[in-house]
């Protein structure tokens, strides 16, 4: 991962978690400097992608603050930033994967569903477990359609997807809809996890769609009990 993208993914993870607040002024860039040990130019790259996605704004003479976000514009970057997977969520420790399978295969009849294509298509048939500090947290089984996402090459698997899909082929995800459940582990996610048998695992299935309408992501992640978190805006009318 590029290191300005670090940098602007750590920010924005600050932001949201409310270490830095609304009307907040952020360090001065040579204070980023030093805090992040990058030249002035990382820096404001990473800045930059911040603005662009309106969590900061510039003020000419005064520095750059945290903007006052209402509650529609709070929910679409959390939305946002789930999107930027296990690597953007954690910019500050290490994070790998183990693959335990990458294959193209013909769609298995209930991912077909999902997707929204017919049986006739081939997919990505993705596995692979996410360690954050060599711990494991997430099993992940994703089913991507071939002709809507090329190229994808086993280095891709191993750091972030995600990122290939933007950075890479351009493409914007736009949104998802996920469903959450609470279940006891079996033999084999407990093995792979770290945890004793029968502990609950979250998991969670997810459909993910780009800003053309394309279905591009039918996953399901099993998550650790105790490294899973999901954040809900709620408003009232």
């Amino acid at each position: 991962m590029k290191k300005y993208i670090m940098i602007s993914n750590d920010i924005r993870n600050k932001i949201l978690k409310g270490e830095y607040v609304a009307n907040q002024r952020l360090p001065f860039e040579k204070d980023l400097c030093i805090q992040y040990d990058s030249s002035k130019m990382t820096i404001k790259k990473a800045v930059d992608i911040l603005v662009t996605e309106g969590l900061i704004i510039k003020r000419r003479g005064s520095g750059t603050f945290v903007k006052d976000l209402n509650p529609e514009e709070i929910e679409r970057v959390i939305m946002a930033n789930q999107f930027r997977g296990t690597t953007a969520l954690y910019p500050d420790k290490k994070v790998s994967s183990k693959i335990l399978n990458f294959s193209i295969v013909q769609v298995p009849e209930h991912a077909a569903k999902k997707l929204n294509i017919t049986s006739d298509n081939f997919v990505y048939d993705i596995r692979r477990v996410r360690y954050v500090n060599d711990k494991p947290v997430v099993i992940e089984e994703m089913y991507m359609p071939i002709d809507l996402i090329p190229g994808i090459k086993e280095k891709n698997i191993k750091e972030s997807i995600y990122e290939y899909l933007e950075n890479e082929l351009h493409l914007k995800i736009q949104s998802a809809h996920r469903t959450v459940s609470v279940r006891k582990a079996t033999e084999f996610e407990a093995e792979k996890l770290g945890l004793e048998s029968g502990d609950p695992v979250a998991v969670a299935e997810q459909v993910g769609y780009l800003d053309t309408g394309n279905t591009f992501e039918f996953s399901i992640s099993i998550h650790r009990y105790d490294e899973f978190s999901v954040e809900i805006v709620l408003t009232r009318d």
